[in-house]
């Protein structure tokens, strides 16, 4: 029974039975946006909960909205006759087209830092929130390899000049004191094995051709040269340093934005790299060793940037059959989506390199100068994602990872002052944490998107504001992520010719997961 006023449900029960507390509700804040956010500390967080499919001839809906709802669960009945609404959404489960890996986000020093800057009853209810079967089930985590921006300070693992070798390689504290345990600390609360991504930044300042962590410049010599070897082992001694602390990767990118080096006066960590010199380096250098290594089968994601680089940059790369058999995927960033359509970058890449999967490797709100920082409660950026991802994963794209899993109120630290916005934002002055619109639109695909969930094609009756994409989970369900950006409601349905016909609407600015047993 819920009380108004109230931030749990519970069961009144018959006499003699334990009182059985329910999923809590969002503790609702708002700040000076459209929506609110969702306050949470040691003792209370709100919670989707384990969910259980009812049997067949009945469906649940999950909604998040600039209203106010936040992952509201319903039951519905399906019907064996239309509704009559004007809009249709079928299910064409015969057009299958990719598997999906899975969601995430970045364990970055930053966002480390401020896990660990709450108390240990709050850390750990962050974590349930991201990795828990209660919470929105994270299955993938993208850890940089040393500093990036989001550091505060600028280090590699073998700041040692001259050291070829590699002797004097080691980890830093930030992963041996704060990455590693907290990774540690995931996977225990995760129901399956976590799928973690490695990204460098940038070599030893000794092995590139500016001297220095950050600005314009890439690897000294040319691939197959010392400079370009030592790299490689840099990424296998990685590796297995990780190792060491019973953390395995499941992938590894070439190096973050390639193209960052190549621009003068760069920032913050940078190693620049050209299309040719990535193809060569994976063909000569860093193909061969992890090849040799006990590596083999880490997934190598090449480019780690825009897609507006695609189809080039994928051509360069994969049209040489020395550096192709090497990789497995393409790694993409979100910054520029709006000026790539999809079909051009990602729909063409993939007709081209078919075998090598698409994979969202970054993306956050709040990077432009106009647009800069932590917002909270923004609707907007809520549903900038929730785009991005349905276009993304309508064109063959098959996991999405957000940035920092956390980062503070003025969005850092950042060495840089390169503050940006996240899923998660921490108030360590009041041991709280805020779980931003953002984290709920990474909640509609990451908690029932299970790994292994094919797309399916849908057709729709007509021209709707409506943005969708459809699955069949490993276990034969359909999952439909519906989203409304308009300022009005659409009533629809949905129709699956195995079960019948799904009366729903989406009221206005919201996002809504369906899901329903076929069998």
């Amino acid at each position: 029974r819920q009380y108004e006023g109230v931030s749990s449900s519970y069961c009144v029960c018959p006499p003699g039975r334990p009182l059985f507390k329910y999923v809590e509700s969002c503790q609702a804040r708002m700040f000076s946006q459209s929506s609110v956010v969702c306050e949470c500390n040691a003792t209370h967080c709100d919670s989707v909960g384990r969910v259980t499919l009812p049997a067949v001839g009945h469906y649940l809906s999950f909604l998040s909205s600039e209203a106010g709802s936040r992952l509201h669960r319903e039951q519905g009945q399906v019907q064996r006759n239309s509704t009559g609404t004007a809009l249709r959404i079928t299910l064409v489960p015969e057009q299958k087209y990719q598997h999906i890996k899975g969601f995430g986000g970045a364990m970055t020093d930053s966002a480390a830092i401020n896990i660990l800057s709450l108390s240990a009853g709050a850390q750990d209810q962050l974590l349930r929130q991201y990795f828990s079967p209660e919470g929105i089930e994270y299955n993938v985590v993208r850890v940089p390899m040393a500093s990036c921006d989001f550091s505060t300070r600028l280090y590699t693992y073998a700041d040692s000049p001259g050291d070829y070798g590699l002797l004097n390689f080691s980890l830093a504290e930030e992963d041996t004191h704060m990455k590693i345990p907290l990774l540690h600390r995931a996977q225990a609360l995760s129901a399956r094995p976590l799928s973690l991504f490695a990204s460098a930044w940038t070599a030893p300042s000794w092995l590139k051709t500016n001297g220095a962590l950050i600005g314009k410049g890439s690897l000294k010599g040319q691939p197959g040269d010392k400079e370009y070897k030592t790299w490689a082992q840099y990424y296998i001694r990685f590796l297995e340093e990780y190792e060491k602390h019973n953390l395995s990767f499941w992938g590894l990118t070439t190096g973050n934005e390639p193209t960052a080096g190549e621009l003068t006066n760069y920032s913050f960590q940078a190693l620049g790299f050209r299309p040719e010199q990535q193809r060569d380096w994976i063909a000569m250098d860093l193909g061969p060793a992890l090849h040799s290594s006990r590596y083999a089968k880490t997934r190598l994601m090449i480019l780690d940037d825009q897609r507006l680089l695609l189809p080039y940059w994928a051509k360069v790369v994969l049209s040489d059959t020395h550096a192709a058999r090497y990789v497995h995927g393409i790694g993409l960033h979100w910054y520029l989506d709006h000026v790539a359509p999809a079909k051009i970058t990602l729909g063409t890449t993939h007709d081209l390199y078919p075998e090598y999967f698409l994979f969202g490797t970054e993306a956050c709100s709040g990077w432009t100068s106009f647009d800069r920082g932590v917002q909270l409660g923004s609707w907007k950026r809520a549903e900038d994602y929730a785009s991005d991802i349905i276009e993304d994963l309508n064109n063959h794209v098959t996991g999405w990872t957000d940035w920092n899993l956390a980062l503070d109120q003025g969005g850092g630290p950042n060495w840089v002052k390169n503050f940006v916005d996240s899923t998660i934002i921490v108030d360590h002055s009041r041991d709280v944490f805020y779980k931003q619109p953002t984290f709920y639109s990474m909640a509609h695909f990451s908690k029932f998107l299970w790994e292994g969930s094919q797309r399916v094609g849908v057709s729709t009756s007509g021209h709707s504001a409506l943005e969708s994409s459809a699955f069949i989970r490993p276990d034969g369900s359909a999952a439909l992520i519906v989203l409304n950006r308009s300022d009005a409601e659409v009533p629809f349905e949905v129709w699956d010719q195995t079960v019948g016909f799904l009366p729903s609407s989406a009221p206005p600015h919201s996002i809504l997961t369906l899901l329903w047993n076929r069998s």
